[in-house]
């Protein structure tokens, strides 16, 4: 665990950002699940603004994907207008402070406090799951429409397997013993060779924002999205990757505090209601139905093996990364039953 001053840091970066405006309270509102730090930060006139710091990754990467997002949230239309949370600008461009003194490398970004009116319940109803399946597929829509005045992304699913796999060959321990190293590379190989497999070159590359969950989108009384915040996962990508996640969203089990990534979810009716609602907004096709298992392989992968230990509070990836060896990973080709839903959507 990384020692540092975050108060200290944040006021550096307020003063690098408006050294007119004196902050009076920094006040913690992190979820405490991840890594990452947020604070709610009132100033002497009570004005309120949300900061972020993160020490996770690459600065370069960071930074990129704010500008993305904040580029997003700007050009998207009606009715999504104002659904993203945005960033604070500075000389015209998001502003992100990079603090790096002695050992410690942080960067910082501060976000206009995102209006909230109403949470989906922990358990949807199936007149909520009817609704989001539809809000999610104009979402992706209004995302696709804007994609071509997007900053380029240099992040593609294929670089972070292959990050994982160069990984694996410089230390075949470092996330368990050699067995354990030889069972990743075979899933890392497996989703590559399974992309040429599902015509994944014809699938459309839009932001996608992967980590949905009842607590970081709001929705209005008439269940239309409103307001989401919380960047963790955001890269541009397939539409794909959201859905493991909606799935979990739709569960029968509902919102958890303390949660797992199983794949079954995927394969519950509730969430085959949810596509049904989706492909009638905003078609789907078989292969993408078929790619779903490897969306769920990448984001094990990636997300719980590779980047676990700096993504997740180190209780939560110790956990997840067993529950990865154990029950998500060999559950992949075992446990997902594309033809299933591909037959319920009435795909070719």
């Amino acid at each position: 665990m990384i020692q540092m001053d975050y108060s200290f840091i944040i006021r550096k970066a307020w003063e690098g950002y408006d050294a007119s405006k004196t902050i009076r309270d920094i006040e913690e509102i992190s979820a405490m699940v991840s890594t990452n730090h947020v604070y709610r930060i009132t100033f002497d006139d009570d004005d309120i603004i949300i900061a972020k710091l993160s020490y996770f990754g690459k600065f370069e990467n960071f930074k990129e994907d704010h500008r993305i997002i904040q580029t997003l949230a700007i050009n998207l239309l009606y009715p999504f207008e104002n659904f993203l949370a945005r960033s604070l600008q500075k000389n015209n461009r998001v502003y992100i402070y990079h603090h790096k003194q002695g050992k410690t490398d942080a960067w910082v970004v501060f976000y206009n406090p995102t209006r909230i009116l109403e949470r989906l319940p922990r358990r949807l109803e199936e007149k909520h799951i009817k609704k989001l399946g539809q809000q999610v597929g104009k979402f992706h829509k209004a995302c696709s429409r804007v994609k071509n005045v997007l900053p380029k992304s240099s992040k593609t699913l294929r670089t972070d397997i292959s990050a994982l796999l160069q990984q694996l060959e410089a230390d075949p321990k470092q996330f368990g013993s050699g067995m354990q190293a030889d069972f990743l590379k075979y899933h890392c190989e497996t989703f590559l060779k399974n992309r040429s497999k599902y015509n994944m070159s014809s699938f459309e590359i839009i932001p996608v924002f992967i980590d949905w969950n009842i607590g970081n989108f709001s929705v209005t009384p008439d269940l239309e999205l409103y307001s989401r915040w919380d960047y963790d996962w955001f890269r541009m990508s397939y539409r794909l990757l959201d859905f493991y996640f909606f799935s979990r969203v739709v569960s029968d089990v509902g919102d958890r505090t303390v949660f797992s990534y199983v794949i079954n979810t995927m394969m519950e009716d509730r969430f085959i209601l949810f596509l049904k609602e989706y492909h009638k907004v905003n078609p789907l096709t078989a292969d993408e139905i078929r790619f779903l298992k490897e969306a769920y392989r990448f984001f094990i992968l990636n997300y719980v093996i590779k980047d676990g230990k700096h993504f997740f509070s180190e209780q939560y990836a110790k956990k997840l990364q067993a529950e990865a060896f154990d029950v998500y990973l060999p559950s992949v080709d075992r446990d997902f039953d594309a033809e299933k839903i591909i037959e319920a959507l009435k795909l070719k």
